[in-house]
C-alpha cells in the first residue's frame, strides 16, 4: 500500500479533529516572536536550546521538514527567517497559511513526502528543522540522504524522533496504565495486525507509525554526511506511565560536514 497517501489523509483527518498537537501558534506567540521572544519544540515539551540555531535569522533559508501544522514555521518566519515548509497533509499546510496571512508573514508551502526534496537544489537550505515525524516513513535513510543534499556546507539539521522503546509496549495496555512488552523493533503499527484488524484500522484513517533504531537514527545521519553536535532527550510531561521510566524522545543537532 501506499503509505505516503494514506499518512497524508489520516493527518488531515487529524486536523479536522482538532487533534491538540495540530493546532497553530496564537496571534501573540507570532507578536513575540518579532521581537526576538521565540522558541520552538520538536519533540513534546522541551524547547529546542536557542544556542542551536544562528544567533540571528534575518534572511536565514529555513526548510520546516515534515512540518505543518502552523506551529515551528510561522514562528520562525516572524523572528525573520525565509521558510519553507514541506508536509504531506494539505490540511496541516492550510494551517501554516492561515497563520502567515493572519500576521503579514512571508511563508512558502509546498505539500510533498519527506523522502523526497527534488523540488529543491542541492544546498538551497542553511537550516533544516525537522520535529518528530520520521516515525511516519518506513525507511528513514533517504529522509537524512534529503536533508544533507539540500542544506548549505555547515548547514544545520536540528531533528527530533522516538526512542524505540516506547514501540515495544504493547499500546492497548498502554492506555490503561500498563506496560506490557509487546513489540520487537524495528516495529510498524501493522505488524501484530490480522488482516481484519489492518482494514478495520486503515478504513478509520489512523495512522501508520514506524519505530527505528537508535542506529538508524543516529548512525543514519552520521553516514549522510552529519556531525551530531547536540542532543537532548524529552517526554510525555508525565502523561504516559512509561514516563516514570524513561525519555520518549530524542533531539539532535547536526552539522553537515563535507570530508575529505
Amino acid at each position: 500500500m501506499n503509505t505516503v497517501k494514506h499518512n497524508s489523509k489520516a493527518w488531515d483527518k487529524k486536523v479536522e479533529d482538532g487533534v491538540s498537537y495540530t493546532r497553530p501558534v496564537s496571534k501573540e506567540i507570532i507578536e513575540k516572536s518579532k521581537l526576538d521572544d521565540w522558541h520552538i519544540t520538536v519533540t513534546t515539551e522541551k524547547s529546542v536550546p536557542r544556542g542551536w540555531f544562528p544567533k540571528l535569522l534575518h534572511g536565514v533559508k529555513v526548510l520546516c521538514l515534515a512540518s505543518g501544522g502552523g506551529q515551528q514555521g510561522p514562528v520562525l518566519a516572524a523572528a525573520g527567517a525565509e521558510v519553507t515548509v514541506v508536509d504531506i497533509s494539505q490540511k496541516q499546510l492550510e494551517n501554516d497559511q492561515m497563520v502567515a496571512e493572519t500576521n503579514h508573514l512571508s511563508l512558502r508551502v509546498i505539500q510533498g513526502d519527506m523522502c523526497d526534496l527534488s523540488m529543491f537544489d542541492e544546498g538551497e537550505f542553511d537550516l533544516i528543522v525537522h520535529p518528530v515525524s520520521n516515525v511516519f516513513v518506513e525507511d528513514i535513510s533517504p529522509v537524512w540522504r534529503e536533508a544533507s543534499r539540500v542544506l548549505k556546507d555547515r548547514g544545520v539539521l536540528i531533528s527530533g524522533f522516538t526512542n524505540p522503546l516506547l514501540f515495544i509496549f504493547d499500546d492497548e495496555e498502554d492506555q490503561k496504565g500498563n506496560l506490557v512488552v509487546s513489540n520487537s523493533i524495528p516495529y510498524s503499527t501493522l505488524d501484530s495486525m490480522t488482516e481484519k484488524e489492518k482494514s478495520a484500522y486503515l478504513m478509520a484513517d489512523e495512522t501508520i507509525e514506524f519505530g527505528h533504531t537508535l542506529e538508524n537514527q543516529i548512525q543514519g545521519q552520521i553516514d549522510a554526511g552529519f556531525v551530531i553536535t547536540g542532543l537532548y532527550e524529552d517526554d510525555f510531561g508525565g502523561r504516559r506511565p512509561i514516563d516514570s521510566f524513561i525519555k520518549s524522545f530524542v533531539a539532535t543537532r547536526a552539522v553537515k560536514m563535507k570530508l575529505d
